[in-house]
């Protein structure tokens, strides 16, 4: 399934064929985490923010990772809309990859902005993602800063080897919902970028060498295929 996912990722992110504006609803599934388990998945432009939303068949946020006691080995659970958008909107490099806007818990570590303290609450994260086979074979990563590099990342960077971004954005987890208010004027027009809706487990590697954070479970893709068929409308 990882190897479908990264696939589709990677043709459907280039592509910018004009469609109706939607959102992704998603069939419930039982054997799927109830928490995890995706019902509608949507981007607005509302104001002067875009909201992400995903709404679970559960409550979410309820189920988290257990702690390990330490860093390498460690798991996240994450909320996930996969977009369109160019990993230049947020301040990395461009054509970096997958650009995705995730909530995240890790009760292991803490990757706030500027030291700060996280691993206690959900929070949000921007991630570049891109296939790479030491993850298994078709898994995505996030993407790695090889050693000696210093590649353009936004100024909420956390510090790690890793294209992540870790910036304040209002985060709720409120009965089936999750939501993240994101400031328009940080990514610019969106009227018409894809998206999509997952939920998974990443893992630190117990090695601590690239790659560093795998996506090694998918619980959920909000349209079954990772086809980016979300419009974001206002």
């Amino acid at each position: 399934m990882l190897r479908k996912l990264s696939a589709a990722v990677a043709a459907t992110a280039l592509l910018s064929t004009p469609a109706l504006a939607q959102d992704v609803v998603s069939p419930t599934k039982d054997a799927i985490m109830a928490s995890f388990d995706i019902v509608r998945t949507e981007v607005k432009s509302v104001g002067p923010d875009v909201v992400f939303r995903v709404q679970v068949r559960g409550k979410a946020g309820e189920m988290k990772p257990k702690a390990v006691g330490q860093f390498a080995g460690s798991a996240v659970w994450s909320y996930v809309w996969p977009t369109s958008l160019n990993s230049s909107s947020v301040g990395f490099e461009g054509d970096q990859g997958i650009l995705a806007l995730a909530v995240t818990f890790h009760p292991d570590f803490d990757d706030a902005a500027y030291g700060g303290v996280n691993r206690h609450v959900w929070h949000p994260h921007w991630v570049v993602l891109v296939p790479d086979d030491a993850c298994g074979k078709g898994a995505l990563k996030v993407r790695d800063i090889p050693e000696g590099t210093k590649p353009k990342v936004p100024a909420t960077w956390p510090g790690v080897p890793l294209l992540i971004d870790s910036p304040t954005y209002p985060t709720t987890l409120a009965t089936d919902t999750v939501e993240v208010s994101v400031p328009a004027s940080v990514i610019g027009a969106v009227e018409g970028v894809k998206f999509d809706g997952v939920t998974s487990a990443l893992k630190v590697n117990a090695n601590l060498h690239a790659p560093l954070l795998c996506i090694s479970d998918i619980f959920d893709v909000a349209s079954g295929d990772l086809s980016l068929p979300g419009k974001i409308t206002r």
